[in-house]
């Protein structure tokens, strides 16, 4: 039983591997099941078996590759005390991630916003949890004094936001060649930001 166990969940991840390059590569719309299954080396019955469409397993995906990047940021950040190096800590690993796997940047950024009108809710909630992380830690560093007063979510939307916009470019360009090159540049743009809001008076 054990080991029927591990096959299957061998073969699932086979299956997502191959999703993620396929979709990546071709596109959501142009990508058909069957070479998808071809690419995992799984009969289209046993992909079915895990995932009963070409939607269910394209959402599979997607939460697949936003947990690990979530865990991958959370685990960076857990060990910082304080909240704005946390904050930094967060966005720079997110642009880590991306340069470190083109495919997931594909996938999260171009694929499922152009995979459908199904899709964007799901969107909608990985960006939102990339923001609360933010956007938790800029609460943290108002409450300490750190920052003056402002509305925190607004500004983790938009400082993640301006990542993703990052790396859209370097994915069509190819500009920074280290997309972790951006970071200091959004970092300086961001806090001079919410630091100078407030001081004209725009908190």
């Amino acid at each position: 039983m054990a080991k029927t166990q591990e096959r299957s969940r061998s073969r699932r991840q086979r299956v997502l591997d191959a999703a993620l390059a396929t979709f990546a590569e071709r596109g959501y719309s142009d990508t058909a099941i069957d070479e998808v299954a071809r690419a995992s080396e799984t009969s289209k019955g046993g992909l079915y078996f895990h995932f009963p469409s070409k939607q269910a397993l394209f959402l599979a995906l997607l939460d697949e590759m936003s947990q690990a990047l979530l865990r991958r940021v959370t685990e960076a950040m857990a060990a910082e005390p304080d909240p704005i190096a946390r904050g930094e800590i967060a966005l720079r690993e997110v642009l880590r991630a991306f340069g470190e796997h083109r495919l997931l940047a594909r996938l999260l950024l171009v694929e499922a916003v152009g995979a459908g009108r199904e899709f964007h809710a799901r969107l909608n909630e990985i960006n939102a949890a990339f923001a609360d992380l933010i956007a938790g830690c800029l609460d943290e560093a108002v409450a300490r004094g750190q920052l003056p007063p402002h509305d925190t979510r607004i500004a983790a939307y938009a400082w993640y936001g301006a990542i993703n916009q990052i790396v859209l470019r370097w994915l069509a360009t190819g500009e920074p060649a280290r997309l972790e090159d951006a970071f200091p540049t959004l970092r300086d743009l961001f806090l001079y930001g919410v630091r100078g809001a407030a001081k004209d008076g725009r908190s």
